[in-house]
């Protein structure tokens, strides 16, 4: 409904300051993701921001990380639900980076951009439109907010799957790019640990009765490195090896650790299955060690698809309208809570918190002026969908 849309956007002009005020409450806190009383601090203020007429609030417990939250709407009959995504926890150790500054039109303090900015768009979106006709006359809403998105969603993934199942649509609204780029694709990610065992001897007096294991992850590490395919997106990155007790004594196990990026979830797999393979061929050529490979895919991608277009398409309307740009980002090397929404079949785009730049640097900041409008393109979006 046209008229709802331009009312929230009309309750939202001004209102920068608000916004703000909210914003440097939880960037105060710490948040860092291995440090959950910061985290559930950081929670609590969001389930004040978000004491808003027909949204409920479920606090989902971890006994590792910050609780995860999951609010609800009733909203519209025979609507299909809208679901919201982001998360609370942040790169930096307490100490390390902290406070909320500002710096002329900008800004700056962990989490700023990555991504409590679009918490806080996605809050006074909500307050606006509860303002401006109430959210029962929405699709139904599912804002999921996780604690543990910075180490890849080990449990936060599966409050997303069960709290937006069936959801016709998907927005996540991590850190706002350049021209306010909305992003339809983002790699896949993985980690893998290959551990190769061998036989100790001493290096002078029985070299020939040991079995060289870091020989045997040395080969491995040529296999995997080599499956590296730039045009099609692939990177494999052996990033650590460590092994061995020293010089004269030939070692018996060694360790490498890889990490593993792709464009498609079957390239994912091919990947996986491959370093499968380059185990069992590096063990074959140095006799009487083995190579055993642990982990695989982490994140499915980002993939885009028709519908996920279509889904960029109408947002981008509403960004223009709101007096942003509606470009789409070029690929993302780094994975996202999208991915999981887009692993499940649900259209789901990025990006759409406020825009900056600096996200997982101690130069981390947004244009503090795109707050508004942000809030704005999203409560037009969701208002369009009422008919």
């Amino acid at each position: 409904m046209r008229e709802m849309g331009e009312a929230a956007a009309s309750w939202l002009t001004g209102r920068v300051g608000e916004m703000e005020e909210a914003l440097a409450a939880l960037v105060e806190v710490n948040s860092w993701t291995e440090n959950p009383e910061g985290g559930r601090k950081v929670g609590a203020l969001l389930r004040e921001q978000l004491v808003i007429p027909g949204l409920s609030a479920e606090v989902v417990s971890s006994t590792r990380y910050a609780d995860h939250l999951v609010f609800r709407s009733e909203g519209a009959p025979g609507l299909a639900p809208v679901a919201l995504v982001g998360h609370l926890d942040t790169v930096f150790p307490p100490g390390k980076f902290e406070g909320y500054r500002r710096d002329g039109a900008l800004r700056r303090g962990p989490g700023v951009l990555d991504m409590k900015g679009g918490l806080v768009v996605i809050a006074w979106t909500l307050k606006a439109l509860a303002a401006s006709g109430g959210l029962a006359r929405l699709p139904p809403l599912r804002l999921v907010v996780v604690s543990d998105e910075e180490v890849g969603s080990p449990e936060g993934a599966r409050v997303i799957q069960e709290a937006i199942a069936g959801a016709r649509a998907c927005l996540v609204f991590e850190s706002g790019r350049a021209g306010d780029a909305i992003i339809t694709r983002r790699k896949g990610t993985g980690m893998a640990v290959a551990t190769a065992s061998g036989k100790a001897a001493h290096a002078g007096n029985a070299h020939q009765e040991g079995a060289n294991a870091l020989w045997a992850i040395a080969r491995f590490v040529d296999r995997v490195q080599q499956l590296t395919d730039y045009p099609r997106g692939l990177t494999v990155n052996v990033g650590k090896v460590t092994g061995g007790q020293g010089k004269n004594t030939v070692p018996d196990h060694a360790v490498a650790e890889v990490d593993l990026r792709f464009c498609t979830r079957a390239d994912g797999e091919a990947l996986v299955q491959r370093f499968h393979e380059a185990a069992r061929e590096a063990a074959a050529g140095v006799p009487g060690t083995r190579v055993e490979v642990q982990g695989g895919v982490a994140r499915e991608p980002l993939e885009r698809t028709e519908a996920s277009a279509a889904l960029m398409e109408a947002y981008g309307v509403c960004a223009h309208a709101s007096g942003l740009g509606r470009g789409e980002a070029p690929l993302v090397g780094g994975g996202s809570d999208a991915s999981t929404s887009s692993a499940m079949g649900i259209p789901s785009i990025d990006g759409l918190g406020p825009r900056g730049k600096g996200f997982h640097t101690v130069d981390e900041f947004i244009e503090v002026d795109t707050l508004v409008p942000k809030a704005q393109a999203l409560a037009r979006y969701l208002a369009s969908l009422t008919g």
